[in-house]
């Protein structure tokens, strides 16, 4: 499971900035799991953390860094080349940025329970800085610390990693040396490659949209259970829908047909194309959320609410939430701009403080991103009241008919100018 995510420098994410899944001061939570670790100890962990924000305060650029670092450990040995340099993308508003480093961390626990600590810092030319912690008991023990401006770069403590010598003989100065090693199948250092892999699986609702319909398709192909999950959480949605049909076409393509019933009447299989862009949107989705389910997944959903009516999504945060249904750990961060998945519509919190991440722009175009529980509501408290009236920030700063006025005066403005000249 993922612990937490720290960046600096990366789009509108000018100083470091961290984004958490444990509970803050170990206090108690419904929603949270209890993580067993190697050392004995459990730590409560959330399964879901929704980012939310005004447009443009950079809720988007948290995922984007996620998906940023996911990418460098994956490919950096093979797509970073000397002659383009490193693919950064610093924070573009100070001058400043270009010459300082982008860092990434995560701290993660694997499925033996025990805690690693990976980061790396990007120049333009050369990876600046790599390290590779682990808490086997509970304390640090450091596999390597990678410095470039040392004469010795390569440092390995306590001769814990196999092929030392060869690993930093053969790391080139512009690649990970995480990504050289799994490259090879390091027996040690490619199960933390592995999780990165197996992690970070990125969605947005409004894009990819046929790949996505296209692999819900095939897992209602895979076997009678997988269908039975597929329909049930169409069913779920209460879109009037009983079932689905599937079949392959001549070039080997998947043609879906949903079930409606209403009235009491026979259900009706309807052609793909008349059925409604939301219905869709969900269905595209449903596939992905079960395979993050079924592999214990990170997934990242950039506007969950883009395209889904708010019960939809409300029902995807739900999926992971609840333990019954998500047995392995799974867990998902997503962004949205509607305040309504603060509520359920009987009263009380879809998301507690604690799962609640808020972003803003300060004066200079830089993120902040902070947690609702640093300002500690009360249990009692509304959250999407007091998001809305900008208890905790993360809203737009602007008043009723602002916009309008705005307008008026540009429209006054041009009139003006023109009858000057």
């Amino acid at each position: 499971m993922l612990l937490r995510f720290r960046v600096a420098n990366v789009r509108s994410l000018r100083e470091e900035q961290e984004l958490s899944f444990v509970v803050p001061d170990e206090g108690d939570s419904p929603a949270a799991r209890q993580l067993p670790l190697s050392d004995g100890k459990q730590l409560p962990v959330y399964p879901v953390l929704g980012i939310f924000g005004a447009n443009a305060s950079g809720k988007s650029n948290i995922i984007t860094a996620l998906k940023h670092m996911r990418k460098a450990v994956l490919s950096s040995y093979s797509a970073w080349t000397s002659h383009e340099g490193i693919p950064r993308d610093e924070f573009a508003l100070d001058p400043k940025a270009a010459a300082e480093g982008t860092f990434y961390e995560v701290d993660f626990v694997r499925e033996d329970g025990i805690r690693w600590t990976y980061g790396f810092e990007l120049g333009d030319r050369r990876v600046e800085s790599e390290w590779l912690f682990a808490y086997p008991k509970g304390r640090r023990q450091v596999w390597f610390d990678r410095d470039a401006s040392r004469e010795k770069v390569f440092d390995f403590p306590g001769d814990r990693v196999q092929d030392r010598a060869r690993l930093a003989r053969t790391t080139r100065h512009n690649s990970l040396l995480l990504t050289r090693a799994a490259n090879d199948g390091h027996p040690q250092l490619t199960p933390v490659y592995d999780w990165f892999k197996q992690n970070l699986w990125d969605v947005t609702p409004e894009t990819e949209r046929p790949q996505r319909e296209a692999y819900t398709a095939q897992r209602l192909l895979e076997s009678e259970e997988s269908r039975r999950r597929v329909e049930e959480l169409l069913r779920v949605a209460d879109l009037g829908i009983s079932g689905a049909e599937v079949e392959r076409d001549p070039d080997g393509r998947s043609v879906v047909r949903l079930r409606h019933s209403g009235g009491g009447a026979e259900a009706v299989p309807l052609d793909w194309e008349v059925e409604s862009f939301g219905t869709r949107s969900w269905f595209a989705l449903i596939g992905p959320l079960l395979l993050a389910l079924d592999t214990g997944a990170v997934l990242l959903i950039d506007e969950l609410d883009a395209s889904l009516h708010s019960r939809f999504a409300a029902e995807a945060v739900r999926l992971f939430q609840a333990p019954w249904v998500n047995t392995k750990g799974a867990q998902l961060v997503f962004t949205a701009h509607d305040p309504s998945l603060l509520r359920i519509p009987g009263g009380g919190r879809l998301l507690e403080p604690g799962q609640l991440w808020l972003t803003e722009k300060d004066e200079r175009g830089a993120t902040e991103l902070f947690p609702v529980s640093d300002w500690e509501p009360t249990e009692e408290e509304d959250l999407m009241t007091s998001y809305l009236a900008g208890s905790f920030g993360g809203v737009p700063k602007i008043s009723e008919g602002q916009i309008g006025r705005r307008l008026l005066q540009t429209d006054t403005s041009a009139e003006m100018e023109t009858e000057e000249v």
